[in-house]
């Protein structure tokens, strides 16, 4: 048996760009060599060998290059990796180097100081499979890929190990990676998905389907009522046309948008917002859309681990983490199966009160209703107090009667409140933030976070109130990216749950603080009982030993509608 067999902790892997075959090399945990390079003619068959008897985490450049392309050679789902790529981001993010290249040439030129190529753009959904998109790592012809991954995997791991909280760093790159296993699985499985049931829903709600090009029946029917209202013929896609017609009629406004137009006391106003709705449904989740992203029973959506700076995800087109409510009546489960819709309520202030520690606040987050357990004890009962009072903490509202309530917040509540108050100090004199993990927030631009919504005549200039907007983007994001660390980690303990009961149950949802899992029926309380313990072990990865309690409400059942 060779070395590189024996050492069972972590394995290298690079396929080959045409091909079956590829190349393995053992590494130790500081990231270094730890045996031979052994090259396989099949490597799908050798990472599967290997997988069964030693369970190692594969190190590789991108999960979404080489675990599809592994999958599609009949490898099988792989319990842990290390993706170089995302890895690097959250690095980049330590060291204050938001936004600079994190392609394996990139970090391989960063080791000894030589100019960094720029990331190659990323695929959209009709491109060549990634791993074989020219030139995609970046690298010079004459360094050898393996070499330059193992190079730069111990220099992670030392980038790790001298940060000022290591092992919640290393806790952090395990479950963004265990997060990119899931993801493609989660793409490959799809969401099940009733074309019959979404024709019926999109021809009750917009009419017959139209020929391409054309409006559906009532989007113009409200455009000819819309005409109508202003005395003028206007396009309701064009704010170049509506705000003039709008202004014609005595309404001066700003924007055409939604929270604008709820204002208005004009009938074309009730009519534009209606119609702006169900143009997003036509758009965005209509009959082109199912066309594109519906394939075999099942939505496909492609997700973006990291996608956003906070650590949630995104999707590369889709629209998955923006299913209207009315059109998830389309979910549908396959017949002997079941949905298993599991949601963590009250999310972010639990958060709140598990990082800060405060006593009172903790108390309230025990179990059940936070806002109803903070109204009984600082406002008189009064749950829609409580809660705004809450949310004005969070994001730093100080409008109307959220001032005073935000006072008695910080009355009774003075610990959490020195958490988000601190953190958005730190924002407003140019400073970063960090997760509860050590996912870092980019640094500041005044530019991008400008509050326009502030009074020009608070007496505030540009600047002071830029730095305002950017206090609040780290107030928040203390507590946002904290939620994103307990949901990744939910999400890892969740999929390695799922894989101990069986192969059908599976995942095929996840959005921020929600996930689905597909499950046949007899297993349906097998996987509600995983989704609770899921979210137990990811509150005391992350937040240790806490009062604070993070329930999961589930549900098991057949139409995603039914479970809201």
């Amino acid at each position: 048996m060779g070395r590189a067999e024996a050492v069972a902790g972590r394995l290298a892997v690079v396929a080959d760009p045409v091909g079956s075959g590829g190349r393995l090399r053992a590494v130790a945990e500081d990231g270094t060599a730890a045996g031979p390079e052994l090259v396989v003619p099949d490597l799908a068959a050798e990472v599967a060998r290997r997988e069964a008897a030693e369970g190692p985490r594969w190190v590789w450049v991108a999960t979404d290059e080489t675990y599809p392309w592994l999958l599609d050679r009949g490898a099988p789902r792989l319990a842990r990796c290390h993706d170089m790529k995302l890895v690097e981001s959250l690095l980049l993010g330590q060291e204050g180097r938001h936004g600079r290249p994190r392609s394996l040439g990139a970090a391989w030129a960063r080791l000894d100081g030589r100019p960094e190529p720029e990331d190659a753009p990323e695929p959209g959904t009709d491109d060549q499979p990634v791993l074989f998109t020219a030139d995609r790592h970046r690298l010079p012809p004459d360094v050898d890929p393996l070499t330059a991954l193992i190079a730069v995997h111990a220099a992670q791991q030392r980038r790790i190990a001298g940060g000022e909280r290591p092992d919640r760093m290393r806790l952090l790159c395990a479950a963004e990676s265990a997060g990119a296993l899931a993801a493609v699985e989660m793409g490959r499985d799809g969401l099940p998905w009733s074309a019959a049931v979404h024709d019926e829903l999109l021809t009750g709600l917009l009419g017959p389907r139209p020929s391409p090009g054309a409006r559906p029946a009532l989007l113009g029917d409200l455009a000819r009522r819309i005409q109508d209202c202003l005395g003028h013929p206007v396009n309701p896609d064009s704010p170049a046309q509506m705000l003039p017609a709008f202004a014609r009629a005595g309404v001066h406004l700003r924007s055409t948008r939604s929270y604008e137009l709820r204002g208005v006391d004009h009938p074309a106003a009730a009519l534009l917002l209606r119609y702006k709705e169900l143009s997003r449904i036509h758009t965005a989740h209509g009959w082109a859309w199912r066309e594109t992203w519906v394939r075999d029973g099942r939505f496909r959506p492609e997700y973006v681990v990291g996608g956003v700076v906070s650590g949630r995800w995104a999707t590369r087109g889709g629209g998955a983490l923006q299913i209207p409510r009315p059109l998830r009546a389309a979910v549908v489960a396959d017949p002997g199966h079941r949905l298993v819709v599991a949601d963590a309520g009250q999310l972010e202030p639990r958060v709140l009160a598990a990082m800060s520690g405060d006593a009172g606040l903790a108390r309230a987050a025990g179990d059940g209703d936070l806002y109803a357990a903070l109204a009984r004890d600082a406002f008189a009962g009064d749950r829609p107090r409580a809660k705004v009072g809450l949310l004005a903490a969070m994001y730093g509202q100080t409008s109307g009667e959220a001032s005073q309530l935000l006072a008695v917040m910080r009355r009774r509540f003075p610990t959490a409140l020195a958490l988000v108050e601190s953190a958005a100090r730190t924002g407003e004199a140019g400073g970063t933030v960090r997760s509860q993990l050590g996912r870092t927030s980019p640094a500041p631009s005044a530019d991008r976070f400008l509050d326009e919504t502030a009074d020009p005549g608070d007496g505030a200039s540009p600047d002071r109130r830029a730095a305002r907007s950017w206090g609040r983007f780290t107030r928040n994001f203390v507590i946002q990216a904290s939620a994103a660390d307990w949901a990744l980690a939910m999400l890892a303990a969740l999929r390695r749950r799922l894989t101990a009961i069986g192969p059908e149950p599976r995942l095929v949802f996840f959005q921020h603080d929600e996930v689905i899992v597909h499950t046949p029926v007899h297993l349906a309380t097998a996987v509600e009982a995983a989704v609770t313990a899921a979210g137990d072990e990811a509150r005391r990865l992350v937040f240790g030993a806490t009062a604070v309690s993070f329930p999961l409400e589930t549900h098991a059942v057949e139409c995603y509608l039914d479970a809201k």
